[in-house]
């Protein structure tokens, strides 16, 4: 039996990062080979499905959660740990009006692993608007995980109304900056990045010259045969730059990691499977427990997406990955539930279609700007000094619009059918963008 000692005592807290178990210490059973006896499942709650994935001699692999009774004991001494993503607590659209069941499906697909996680990572939207009593409910819901730890990042809902004060105070004890951390478990190095604050108009995700300057620290010391894995919300690589799926500044901090010899990049944000792999950096995003998004390119913005009862299991699945030493890529398998061709572009880009069809909103009226389909419309709005504006958002989404000038009050978070209304009474050019999204921008011309 080994123990792993936190490196900061205090940063495990009875609401925060932590249900500390005997001691707050983690506890591994590892074999004479050095590998853990723990477990990994990359959840997928809201599918019904799940991946298991672990770490063999620090080398990422991972099985069909069918095939868990028929693994062999190697192979179940090499599961690991858990990732659970995107749970959004406080969502209650069309595409899942229950996500705290769904979230507690989640729980219970961990708890019945053969064996207990070591470890959890949550890679962020833990809620939906950042409320208390949303995160009163994650941490009640996340409470009945049968693990030692649970780690987070926050998603860019975590941190909507407050530039993440409140995910902080729950979540922060023993980070650095906005909420970024470092720890190590039986020989594997995990990173945990913060990339949702600060976002720019037009630009993507974003880590930040402090937290790369961290980062260049913090891997400094460690041998490049130290196995890396890195979570965070945003992926860290180029997914889809017209939805804002990626990381603007991520080839600074992957520069960082290209000398170690087994990198693993886990993401969340774009609620689907995605995989890639750069020399020995592997990518793997994950689905949400919540509600699915759309493939990218197969509909007109990203967003929940209400899949028909008939197609759901062509469009849920499971994935094999098997990292062989010696090659560069993974072998990857992808089955759905139905047996059938996976269905998810035609499914997504259906399921779009219809909800744009079967929307109600009303066209915007004089000096309104209308919030839909994650487009401000008109993108360029002329009016004249002392008028007052108002935005509406029709989307199923919250936004939040902030003017990169500074000279007009950052609106609230605006959910569905909410409003929010400024009166500009300078002439000039007002441009603005939703810091939730950053890709959406308009104009305001003042004469």
């Amino acid at each position: 039996m080994t123990r792993h000692d936190d490196r900061d005592a205090d940063r495990f807290d009875d609401e925060g990062n932590t249900r500390p178990k005997d001691g707050n210490f983690i506890t591994t059973d590892a074999s004479e080979d050095g590998i853990d006896r723990r477990g990994f499942l990359r959840c997928m709650a809201w599918a019904g499905t799940a991946t298991v994935w672990g770490m063999a001699g620090g080398i990422p692999r991972s099985f069909a959660v069918s095939r868990l009774p028929f693994l062999s004991e190697a192979e179940r001494k090499s599961i690991f740990f858990v990732q659970v993503s995107d749970s959004h607590i406080g969502f209650s659209k069309e595409a899942n009006k229950d996500v705290t069941a769904t979230l507690q499906e989640a729980v219970n697909k961990v708890n019945a692993l053969p064996q207990s996680p070591a470890l959890v990572l949550h890679t962020g939207d833990i809620t939906q608007l950042a409320k208390a009593s949303e995160f009163d409910t994650a941490n009640e819901v996340l409470k009945g995980l049968k693990t030692d730890r649970v780690f987070y990042v926050p998603g860019e809902h975590d941190v909507a109304t407050d530039n993440g004060v409140s995910y902080l105070q729950r979540y922060g004890k023993g980070t650095r900056g906005g909420g970024w951390h470092s720890f190590d478990h039986s020989g594997v190095h995990f990173i945990g990045l913060v990339n949702v604050l600060d976002l720019k108009a037009g630009g993507l995700g974003t880590l930040g010259a402090e937290q790369i300057a961290w980062l260049k620290k913090d891997v400094g010391h460690l041998v490049s045969s130290t196995p890396i894995v890195v979570f965070a919300h945003v992926p860290l690589w180029t997914v889809y730059p017209e939805w804002g799926w990626g990381t603007d500044d991520s080839e600074q901090a992957l520069g960082l990691l290209k000398r170690f010899g087994s990198v693993t990049v886990l993401n969340g944000h774009i609620h689907q499977i995605m995989q890639k792999v750069e020399g020995s950096i592997s990518f793997h995003t994950a689905m949400s427990t919540a509600f699915p998004q759309p493939t990218p390119g197969t509909a007109p913005a990203p967003g929940p997406m209400k899949v028909a009862p008939e197609t759901l299991k062509s469009v849920l699945g499971i994935t094999d990955v098997t990292f062989v030493p010696g090659r560069s890529a993974l072998a990857v398998v992808d089955a759905t539930l139905s047996g059938l061709p996976p269905a998810f572009v035609s499914a997504s880009h259906d399921a779009m279609m219809k909800r744009q069809t079967a929307r109600k909103a009303a066209p915007p009226g004089p000096n309104q700007i209308g919030i839909d389909n994650f487009n401000f419309t008109p993108q360029t709005l002329e009016v004249s000094a002392g008028t007052q504006v108002t935005w509406i958002n029709n989307d199923d989404v919250p936004h939040l619009i902030v003017n990169v000038q500074n000279k007009f009050k950052q609106s609230p978070v605006l959910d569905t059918d909410q409003r929010y209304s400024v009166t500009l009474g300078k002439p000039g050019t007002y441009t603005y963008f939703c810091s939730l999204h950053p890709k959406m921008q308009g104009t305001i011309v003042v004469t």
